[in-house]
């Protein structure tokens, strides 16, 4: 085992996405995850029913905890609900030194459409975590957001992440899973200050990738968290997705949960047993 990674995010019951996703990819992948919960909600395959937010407060005081005992290689945030939450994640951030590398996945929209972002928290997210941030991992509606741009081809996303860029973040892992869907490949933009990277697979058709999105960043963060280069991270943490989407168990009646453990084999404990 190796990468510490502290994940700050929201809890999604059916176990698809949030938290419990970001554990599972992270232990996936051999590292060791940790974590300091935002929200709770009430979720499953078909969309998002409650959600209750815990104490910036607590927040604090589960980062503080893991911090200041275990420590982190990486930190890596997903759904973070409102200002009050945002602000209290930065103050413990900004009293670290020689801050862990942070991956930012802006969870804005869930995956059946329900809104988990305020507007204030939006704006405090641009303005005070996104400069903190080693990368960040927009969706296409959530670049939309971001920038105020209109993203249709692969020339936006090429603006779009010059545009993310230009808010002072030194790297951008732009997703275009929502290009057009008859599009028989789906393609991703790596950006920084040196240049753009492509990342090209072919587009696997299911319905089944609920957690996509809290998967890929957390694949990324457990890759800085072991040393790996970002490009290396961002290649490792797709293929994995990749594999993951395919692998799929096929539950639920909705966007269904991926195969997390598509990297472990249990009969091997048992041939050895």
């Amino acid at each position: 085992m190796k990468g510490r990674v502290l994940v700050i995010a929201g809890s999604d019951s059916g176990g698809g996405a949030g938290i419990q996703a970001d554990i599972k990819t992270i232990t996936a992948l051999g590292g060791f995850a940790m974590t300091a919960i935002t929200a709770l909600t009430a979720q499953d395959t078909r969309g998002v029913h409650d959600i209750h937010p815990v104490p910036p407060a607590f927040v604090q005081a589960q980062m503080r905890c893991v911090l200041g005992d275990l420590g982190a290689d990486a930190i890596k945030t997903g759904m973070l609900g409102d200002a009050a939450v945002v602000d209290a994640i930065c103050e413990v951030l900004a009293e670290q030194a020689g801050e862990p590398a942070l991956v930012v996945d802006p969870v804005l929209v869930a995956k059946g459409g329900a809104r988990l972002t305020a507007d204030a928290a939006l704006q405090r997210i641009r303005d005070f975590l996104l400069p903190r941030a080693a990368l960040i991992t927009p969706n296409l509606p959530e670049a939309e957001v971001l920038t105020g741009l209109s993203i249709a081809d692969e020339a936006d996303m090429q603006r779009a992440a010059a545009a993310l860029l230009a808010l002072g973040v030194p790297a951008v892992l732009l997703k275009g899973g929502h290009l057009d869907g008859d599009r028989p490949e789906v393609v991703d933009l790596l950006a920084t200050r040196d240049g753009v990277t492509a990342f090209r697979s072919p587009r696997i058709a299911t319905r089944h990738t609920h957690g996509t999105g809290c998967t890929l960043a957390s694949a990324v963060a457990a890759g800085l968290a072991q040393g790996m280069q970002m490009v290396d991270a961002v290649r490792r943490a797709r293929a994995y997705v990749q594999a993951a989407i395919a692998a799929a168990p096929g539950l639920g009646g909705g966007h269904g949960p991926l195969d997390h453990s598509v990297t472990m084999d249990p009969a091997r404990l048992v041939r050895r047993a």
